[in-house]
């Protein structure tokens, strides 16, 4: 079992491919190319965060042509909105802290409706640096389990850099050091196999495992804030046991 992992990630990934269907991932990947090639400029090649940007572009299927228009607008060839990276920290029910990152181009609008998700459910908004600490980067790539063998991923990924893999929910799961997101990412794609999601993320260094009333609050709040157009990503110190998770339906 990976060191700190929470549920969150594998109910995250089915999620994903919903809204996937809706389009807000898209939004939220444009807006990441957009700020990434406004701060690093737009040649993937030169600047890391627009690779990996990019690579998750592609992991949903976006047409070249609309992360085209992403970087131009980041690098001012188109006009675009300018938006400010923000990091909010909290706890929900439980005494689960939980991050979120945010890009906005209103930041008191966005402030007081993320203050008022965690209210709603029970949590609040704590002081920046309160939570952080329980978090560790780390770069984390999901490949569908029938793309490749077992040992034969492990081995490719381990020699690329790789930390630990696992499955979870007929995915792998794959863990990096943030600087080695990109050459691991590389050697699962220089052997054909498409990538499901790859990220920089922060990891829980413990998990708090929930019963079925705090797990039900969790979810709810999570879904919530990661519903929120503003919000980029949302990250949490949870565990749910799996026979909870399966009557709540996840």
């Amino acid at each position: 079992m990976m060191s700190g992992h929470s549920k969150w990630s594998s109910i995250k990934h089915k999620k994903a491919a919903v809204d996937a269907k809706r389009g807000k991932v898209f939004t939220k990947i444009i807006k990441e190319i957009t700020v990434a090639s406004r701060m690093g400029g737009g040649d993937p090649g030169a600047n890391p965060r627009l690779r990996t940007a990019i690579l998750n572009a592609k992991s949903v299927n976006m047409p070249n042509d609309n992360i085209d228009r992403a970087i131009k607008k980041g690098t001012g060839e188109l006009p675009g909105t300018t938006y400010e990276e923000i990091s909010y920290e909290g706890y929900g029910t439980g005494g689960v802290a939980v991050m979120v990152d945010v890009m906005t181009d209103n930041k008191n609008r966005t402030v007081a409706e993320i203050r008022s998700i965690f209210t709603k459910a029970g949590g609040s908004l704590v002081e920046n640096g309160c939570v952080a600490w329980m978090f560790d980067k780390a770069g984390i790539i999901n490949v569908a389990k029938d793309a490749m063998d077992e040992d034969e991923l492990m081995e490719i990924v381990l020699d690329a850099g790789a930390e630990d893999m696992i499955l979870e929910d007929d995915v792998y799961e794959i863990k990096t050091p943030p600087e080695a997101l990109h050459a691991v990412s590389s050697a699962i794609e220089a052997r054909n196999v498409k990538l499901e999601n790859a990220e920089i993320t922060m990891t829980p260094q413990n998990t708090v495992s929930l019963g079925e009333e705090d797990a039900k609050k969790m979810l709810k709040l999570m879904n919530t804030l990661d519903d929120h157009d503003d919000v980029q990503k949302v990250y949490a110190n949870f565990d749910i046991p799996d026979d909870i998770l399966e009557k709540l339906g996840g």
